[in-house]
């Protein structure tokens, strides 16, 4: 029996049907009976529109179940492979495809593709290539495949397909234009609010309503569940966590201010650190490898703090103080039940994660603090991959996010 999904489920359609066939993806295999009553729908209404759904081959006769009295009921659920529902999750460095059938089993998994992110149509062409040489390795009929979702970092409007990030060299949706390119439906979103979702869904939440997901990478973003629904604000822009006006510095931000919390609490911040330090004479095992400064990154930081590099550590700590004082605010503002951390920062474990609690417990109030449970993502690296194949997955039942 499928996992039950935790979000609530609002549908857009008034399509009967489609409702009972999003509910049995989302809640499991279930009688006939049992699915009228919890639709409030007459079993003989139910029964005409499941057998319709089973001529599409959407739903399969699982067989019948033992019951009290009585004939026995049979079991109705979704075809697993009935449909399928495209991920792509796009990082600095490297891009991920993945394949979920609409149980919402992982069915493929490209791996981490190497790719470098930039705003040029060469950077974007590349994307559209990956996509298409994935789609057609694909053993599964083509005609399966009901759409591609793809995750970007940055500003990012779901509803309109437009990104003001990444790839916005004229009027057009970029989900038009990829959708012109690769010959399927395309759905944009941000990156953050995508790993939120599939960590909301198959991850760390268990009964949680209020909960918020941080993605802590080369840039930081918040995605927010509230009163189990996922939050995007009245532009689709909510979460812009990283921005907030925190420091009195004079580093210029990537979103072009001054003052925001990515600016000493962020992965591309981390390499401006760690880059000036060595300028200034500090030593560390990375330059033994990489003698120029200039060239260090992030993941380079990182792979040196697992290692025991005092300077990485060091530094990512600093990181973990400034990135605490920040979900201590949201933590005051929100009062949620649950925060979970995520993100390529995390890999260093305690040495980012202790720093965050502590600040946490040092600039939160505690009468707030004391009902919120910190927990690390449990989906790891698929939490994006997986969130942007779930929310393709609720476009193709009709759910309203």
């Amino acid at each position: 029996m499928s996992r039950p999904l935790r979000v609530t489920a609002n549908y857009k359609t008034k399509d009967p049907a489609r409702i009972i066939l999003g509910y049995l993806a989302n809640h499991g295999s279930m009688t006939l009976p049992e699915l009228g009553k919890r639709l409030n729908i007459s079993v003989p209404k139910v029964t005409v529109l499941v057998n319709g759904l089973r001529s599409e081959g959407l739903v399969n006769d699982y067989g019948k179940i033992e019951s009290s009295g009585g004939r026995k009921p049979s079991l109705y659920g979704v075809a697993a492979d009935a449909a399928y529902f495209i991920g792509v999750d796009v990082k600095q460095t490297h891009i991920t495809i993945g394949l979920l059938n609409l149980d919402k089993t992982l069915a493929k998994n490209s791996g981490k593709l190497p790719y470098e992110l930039a705003n040029t149509v060469e950077s974007r062409d590349r994307l559209c290539r990956y996509i298409t040489d994935f789609i057609d390795e694909l053993t599964v009929q083509k005609e399966r495949v009901k759409g591609v979702g793809i995750n970007l970092s940055g500003r990012i409007n779901y509803r309109t397909g437009h990104s003001y990030s990444y790839f916005h060299f004229d009027d057009r949706p970029l989900s038009e234009i990829v959708e012109e390119k690769i010959g399927y439906p395309v759905f944009l979103e941000n990156d953050s609010r995508a790993m939120a979702y599939g960590e909301f869904c198959l991850g760390a939440v268990e009964d949680e309503k209020d909960v918020l997901f941080l993605n802590l990478d080369y840039g930081i973003a918040v995605g927010i569940l509230m009163d189990g629904r996922l939050y995007y604000g009245k532009s689709g822009y909510a979460g812009e966590f990283g921005h907030m006006p925190v420091f009195n510095n004079e580093y210029i931000c990537r979103c072009g201010k001054k003052g925001c919390l990515e600016t000493e609490a962020a992965g591309w911040a981390l390499e401006r650190m760690f880059r000036d330090k060595i300028r200034e004479g500090s030593s560390s095992l990375i330059t033994s490898k990489i003698p120029e400064p200039a060239h260090i990154t992030m993941e380079d930081i990182i792979e040196a703090a697992v290692a025991d590099d005092v300077l990485a550590i060091e530094l990512i700590a600093q990181l973990g103080e400034n990135i605490g004082r920040g979900i201590a605010s949201l933590i005051n503002v929100f009062n949620p039940e649950l925060v979970i951390l995520g993100g390529s920062l995390l890999t260093t474990g305690d040495y980012i994660g202790l720093p965050i609690k502590t600040a946490i417990n040092k600039y939160s109030l505690s009468l707030v603090s004391n009902d919120t449970r910190l927990v690390h993502s449990k989906l790891g690296e698929d939490a994006g991959l997986l969130g942007a194949c779930l929310l393709v997955r609720n476009r193709f039942l009709g759910i309203h996010d």
